[in-house]
């Protein structure tokens, strides 16, 4: 499904892998050296006064401005103006640009400009830019970019850019994000709306601004002096975080009021218009259904049948031309070509499941959590699909637990087709907790998505290592994975070759011990997805434990690091979230080596909070070490009025993780 709202601002495409790609290809485009003068706009912006900025800061937006006009069609034209004081070098690449245009959005006027310290100006147009796709991974999608270099793009000079969309939107309704990575010292929205025309805005991370009147049915909203979204560890997506506005626009009447949403309800009957039909069952579907379901002696081997089918056999491929980055291709379509979108996926098993005489419902979602507004019912909202399954009364939902009770539809299981290592009963971990809309035929409905509990989601790792008398360690390790922990490493191995595999094993190795011999390694289960993952390596370690005097200190968490990176030294502004919750468990048996005992053991600790618990002991049985530990995340967000509990709890993990066991030698 197309997330094209969140493409309309360069400044967002630059936060993907999108940006080294884009950058490559603008720098095909030769920069014009000769002169021409910057517009008055931009020489204004230039001699804005700035205050003080950290010294880390690239660069600062000056201008951030919005010049939007509704037509009485229901049409939108912007006049975008952008403008940047670069301070330091990492800020040279705000001199790139891109603009995007579709077959629903022209591109119309397209110029940019430099101001340097000195006073020269210098000047690209359109005919200088270079044109390129996204590279998002679809077959094909309409979705196009201009890029441009902007010459003179160094420390001290000003760049500047502007260009104007006409679009032909899906929904009335537009998101102004004021917010950018680094510093804004003015934002700027402009709307004008035809007359008869009403308006609806919702601020989200800023405090409601009131819109200055600009003329007739024309309103300004004007802001200052915006702080950087910093990136941080382990804080929630960059869009979650991010001030911006959301507007729906109101016609009096005609077609284009059929363009607005008020209510999620009216979301969900306008998807329930635009995907009519494309779920009917043809006999080739409803052969196929019989043959997968063939053997099935229940309702849920039945409906595991389908869903594995639609999951491992219908390729991910995206075809997205205008509403066809929001409409399904129709189900007879999907199961011919063998391949489809996160919607066309969805499209088929739920015709499946109906041949099968089995209810289920399209779920419009978000690939992170937190950016799905509330207050503003807007398809804009959403850049993913995924299926609820009504379960039939004989279906149990344990051990489903992606289930939850609806009080009219009963039992529903949300099913993610597009994720192949996550089996049915699981949902991916960015998708737990974040919303959904539940697309009937009476409208939508915003629903939260289950969470599923640490038990389900399991590392347990094992390990009978021995300790020679030179401090050198050798063993083999065991690692069992369930829920999240297999999906994850089961995607990231099977689609890697043997010896990539043994680099991964190997550099996860020498991040925690030194003299490293890599011995080799197994894995049992990599193509049965569901099952628990298993992982064997074996290795040795020279010099692992230190040697001082007849003493040998070894640090008996030997891998595995459950620390958290949470800026000690800097003021954090922004909550941390996990990606779901998990329990991790490691038991590590150490054999001494002939000679020594045990001298000093650390004391055991035993830490918990509402969002996480830690718990390690060390013991010692004959000549073994025995090191065991438990690590729970019991929620998914901690807000920042916690940080400072959330950072104690991690020191106390972190001084566990370092302690040592001291040895002595008894024989000489």
């Amino acid at each position: 499904m197309k997330s094209r709202w969140y493409s309309r601002r360069w400044k967002v495409a630059r936060r993907s892998s999108l940006l080294a790609r884009l950058l490559l290809a603008a720098c095909l485009a030769a920069a014009p050296s000769a002169s021409a003068g910057a517009p008055d706009w931009l020489r204004a912006a230039a001699r804005t006064p700035l205050p003080t900025y950290p010294e880390d800061t690239n660069a600062v937006v000056l201008l951030d401005e919005h010049l939007t006009t509704v037509k009485d069609n229901g049409d939108i034209e912007t006049l975008f103006r952008h403008a940047y004081k670069i301070l330091r070098p990492g800020g040279r690449e705000r001199g790139i640009i891109g603009v995007y245009f579709d077959n629903e959005t022209r591109l119309t006027y397209l110029k940019a400009w430099s101001i340097t310290a000195r006073g020269d100006e210098y000047e690209v147009k359109e005919k200088d830019a270079v044109e390129t796709s996204p590279f998002v991974g679809a077959l094909y999608q309409d979705t196009r970019y201009k890029l441009l270099r902007i010459p003179a793009a160094e420390p001290g000079n000003v760049v500047g850019y502007e260009y104007v969309q006409k679009r032909r939107p899906t929904v009335l309704q537009d998101t102004w994000w004021f917010q950018d990575e680094i510093p804004v010292r003015r934002a700027r929205f402009v709307l004008r709306l035809p007359s008869g025309w009403e308006f609806q805005s919702v601020w989200l991370n800023h405090a409601e601004e009131k819109p200055q009147s600009a003329g007739a049915n024309q309103w300004a909203w004007e802001l200052a002096d915006l702080p950087a979204v910093e990136s941080e560890p382990s804080m929630p997506a960059w869009h979650a975080v991010a001030g911006r506005m959301a507007v729906t626009y109101f016609p009096g009447q005609g077609e284009a009021s059929e363009k607005s949403h008020a209510s999620w309800a009216e979301v969900g009957r306008w998807y329930t218009a635009l995907s009519a039909g494309r779920r009917q069952v043809t006999p080739e579907i409803r052969q196929k259904v019989a043959e997968l379901t063939a053997t099935a002696k229940t309702t849920l081997e039945k409906i595991s049948a389908l869903a594995t089918f639609v999951q491992r056999e219908i390729r991910y491929v995206a075809i997205e031309i205008g509403i066809g980055g929001y409409q399904p291709h129709a189900a007879q379509e999907i199961f011919a070509n063998r391949y489809g979108d996160c919607k066309d996926k969805v499209t088929l098993l739920s015709a499946m499941l109906q041949a099968a005489g089995i209810e289920s419902h399209y779920v419009l979602t978000q690939g992170s959590r937190g950016l799905v507004a509330r207050d503003f019912p807007s398809m804009m909202n959403f850049n993913h699909v995924i299926l609820a399954i009504r379960l039939p009364a004989d279906v149990s939902t344990t051990n489903l637990y992606a289930a939850l009770r609806h009080p009219q539809l009963g039992s529903l299981l949300f099913f993610d087709p597009t994720e192949t290592e996550v089996p049915l009963g699981h949902l991916p971990s960015n998708l737990q907790v974040n919303c959904g809309l539940l697309v009937t035929e009476g409208g939508g409905e915003l629903l939260e998505l289950p969470l599923l509990p640490p038990t389900v989601n399991r590392l347990l790792r094992t390990a009978k290592l021995t300790l020679d008398a030179s401090g050198s360690l050798s063993g083999e390790v065991q690692e069992i994975r369930w829920g999240a922990p297999a999906a994850e490493d089961r995607a990231r191995l099977r689609t890697a070759p043997e010896a990539e595999r043994a680099k991964m094993f190997e550099s996860f190795l020498g991040d925690f011990v030194g003299g490293l011999v890599f011995q080799g390694f197994q894995i049992e289960n990599l193509e049965r997805g569901g099952d628990t993952l298993i992982v064997r390596y074996r290795f040795l370690a020279k010099n692992y434990a230190k040697v001082a005097g007849n003493l040998l200190l070894i640090r008996p968490r030997v891998l595995g690091e459950k620390g958290l990176d949470l800026r000690e030294k800097k003021e954090r502004k922004y909550p941390v979230e996990f990606r779901g919750m998990r329990l991790d468990s490691d038991v590590f048996e150490i054999s001494l080596p002939a000679g020594y005992v045990v001298d000093e053991l650390p004391a055991p600790v035993d830490v918990e909070t509402s969002f996480a618990a830690y718990r390690s002991k060390l013991e010692v049985a004959g000549n073994v070490l025995r090191y065991t530990r438990e690590h729970k995340i019991k929620e998914v967000l901690v807000p920042t009025e916690r940080l400072d509990e959330l950072r104690k709890f991690y020191r106390q993990v972190a001084a566990d993780e370092r302690n040592s066991a001291v040895l002595k030698r008894t024989t000489p």
